[in-house]
Parts: structure tokens; C-alpha cells; sequence
């Protein structure tokens, strides 16, 4: 086995990898500064058929010999998220993102393999998105699910996770032999306002399909949007067929940016005058 790395290591170079993107790129980036997080391969991850999908791959499925997951999120700069709040359809700039942040997920996920392997550790990888199954609509290794279990976030009402950075962003995940240990960033039992017990729904009311509801989601109403985005947008005429994008629920909600509960925790009225 490969010498000692640390989710550090990882995170540092994430950092690097994500903030060169814009000099690669030749314009500004679409992102903030992404989160990493860690876990060791435990039962946890045994729910994945239950929460997720019942053809849901096990960590070792992808790599026999694994030992930890890896999972990040890339926040979208503000901006790009106030831009896509207009509307009932997705901004132009929203689809580009979309699929630059396909590209860099899958080289990002590449170059922690590689570090790793640098180390003596193998990796097993998947692909940014679209590896479901068409019919259920639900992904046979899904990140957002991953990112739960390695405790990176919470989900909130629109079924996105809810992360210290917030919710309008991209997953990635990957599989390594290497032992990382728990290094999870999430601190509340929920991120969204509304599964805390609070007033919100913003999410909800911002779906232009009516997709969501408070204890149920519509993913056949919500795909064929976002399918159809893809045909009647003329904006969008240039990009790949697999450019399904929306983002209505993600943009400029309480939890775009942040974990609104964590806010909440740390608000008191002993020390904060205007606490909830």
C-alpha cells in the first residue's frame, strides 16, 4: 500500500485545480472555492439501494479494493446564480456553466486520482452526470447521495444538498483505496429552513413546472423541463443535447450560498438582537 495522505492534501489541491480553471479557460470562472470531504467505506454506505436508487453501485463496485469516498462540490459564483434567477427559463450562462463544470468535474476528479496515485493509491471514478437509468430517472451512482452519507450536506425541499456553501453548484465523487478517515463539513441535522421547522418554501414556489411539493417531487414533470429547455431555447442551440439545465429552484433562495440553519444554531437572542 501507498504512503500516508491527508483530505488536506486533497482539499489544497482542489482549491488550485479550480482556481487555475479561469486562466485555462480565458474568461472568468463560474466558481467559488469548492468543499471536499471524506469517508471511510462503512455501512453507511449500505443504504445506497434504500435512499437512492435501488441499482444503486456499491463504492467497491467501482473499485474492489476501495477503502474511502471522496465527494466535492463546486459553488457557483453569485453572479451566475442572480442572473439565472429571471425568468422561467434558464440564462445562457447558466447552460455554459453547466457544461464547463460537466468538464471540470470529470478533470478535477481525474487529477485527485492521479494525486492519489502519486501516493500508490488507486482510484475508480464516474462521470459528472447522465449515468441513470432514462426510465426511473435515477442515478446509479448519484454524487448528491454520496455527499449526504460522507456528510458534506443535507437536502433541502428541492431535493438539492444543502452544503456550508450552499446548494446552486456541481458534484463530484470518486472511490480510492487510500484511508482518508471522516471528514465530513456539514454541522446541523438539516440545512433547509423548511425541514428545520421554519418558514420558507421559496424553493417550491420558484419551480415553474410545479414539480415540487413539500413531501413529494416530480421527476418526470422536472425532466421533461429541462429537456425541453434544451429544444426551445435558442441560446442553447450551440451546446450538447445533454445540456438538461433549470436551476429555478437553486437561484437566489435562502440556501444558494449557505446553510441557512447553521445561521439559525449560531443566532441567539443572549447575543444577537433580531434572532429568528
Amino acid at each position: 500500500m501507498g504512503e500516508a495522505i491527508r483530505i488536506e492534501i486533497l482539499r489544497e489541491a482542489a482549491e488550485r485545480f479550480v482556481a487555475a480553471e479561469p486562466g485555462r479557460l480565458g474568461r472568468d470562472g463560474w466558481w467559488r472555492k469548492p468543499l471536499v470531504v471524506s469517508a471511510p467505506i462503512d455501512q453507511r454506505f449500505d443504504q445506497l439501494p434504500d435512499i437512492a436508487y435501488h441499482e444503486h453501485f456499491s463504492p467497491r463496485e467501482l473499485l474492489l479494493t476501495a477503502r474511502s469516498v471522496v465527494v466535492f462540490f463546486l459553488p457557483f459564483k453569485r453572479e451566475l446564480v442572480r442572473a439565472n434567477r429571471k425568468g422561467n427559463r434558464p440564462c445562457r450562462d447558466w447552460g455554459l456553466a453547466y457544461v464547463q463544470t460537466n468538464d471540470l468535474i470529470g478533470r478535477l476528479a481525474g487529477a485527485l486520482g492521479d494525486l492519489l496515485g502519486e501516493h500508490g493509491f488507486q482510484s475508480g471514478l464516474t462521470p459528472a452526470t447522465h449515468n441513470f437509468n432514462e426510465v426511473a430517472l435515477m442515478a446509479r451512482w448519484s454524487h448528491k447521495h454520496l455527499g449526504y452519507l460522507a456528510g458534506l450536506g443535507r437536502f433541502g425541499a428541492h431535493r438539492l444538498l444543502i452544503t456550508p456553501a450552499g446548494c446552486a453548484g456541481r458534484l463530484g465523487s470518486l472511490v480510492t483505496e487510500a484511508e482518508l478517515g471522516d471528514h465530513p463539513v456539514i454541522e446541523t441535522e438539516e440545512a433547509c429552513l423548511l425541514k428545520a421547522g421554519k418558514e420558507c418554501g421559496e424553493c417550491i414556489e420558484a419551480c415553474p413546472v410545479q414539480a415540487l411539493e413539500e413531501g413529494d417531487f416530480d421527476r418526470r414533470r422536472c425532466w421533461d423541463r429541462l429537456k425541453d429547455n434544451r429544444r426551445s431555447l435558442s441560446d442553447f442551440s450551440d451546446l450538447p443535447e445533454t445540456t438538461h439545465v433549470c436551476g429555478k429552484c437553486a437561484a437566489l433562495m435562502p440556501c444558494s450560498f449557505k446553510n441557512p440553519v447553521a445561521e439559525l444554531v449560531k443566532c441567539t437572542p443572549s447575543r444577537d438582537v433580531g434572532c429568528p
